[in-house]
């Protein structure tokens, strides 16, 4: 990517073989991706931060920053009150921790000095 940047969430167009679109990020993006039949993608990075783009665009529609890096693949599934929810995990191993600058504390009270959050986000 752009100087700056070690990692690049890209969109193919399966029809032309050719990128769509691309965002760029601070470090590669170590985690799954999610798409959405609603037109919605979701994914994790190292720095801490999970967002949703645009499927069609890149843009990004939503982003938080969670309390460890993620590499874990963003899940979606109906809750028994017949909403969607989005569900990811935070927390970084050793080498995708060494990666993204350490480890991270986000579970240090459980002794899991890698971390290890779960986070359930509930789409209206």
């Amino acid at each position: 990517g752009p100087a700056g940047h070690l990692g690049r969430l890209i969109a193919w167009d399966a029809a032309s073989g050719k990128v769509a679109w691309g965002v760029d990020e601070p470090l590669p993006v170590y985690a799954g991706v999610l798409a959405t039949a609603g037109g919605v993608v979701f994914y994790g990075t190292l720095d801490k931060t999970f967002k949703a783009v645009d499927a069609s665009t890149g843009k990004v529609l939503f982003q938080t920053t969670l309390e460890c890096g993620v590499v874990g693949n963003p899940i979606s599934y109906t809750a028994p009150d017949g909403h969607q929810r989005i569900a990811i995990y935070s927390g970084v191993g050793w080498l995708a921790g060494g990666f993204a600058g350490g480890t991270c504390y986000g579970n240090a009270a459980h002794g899991a000095g890698q971390g290890g959050v779960l986070h359930v986000f509930k789409l209206p």
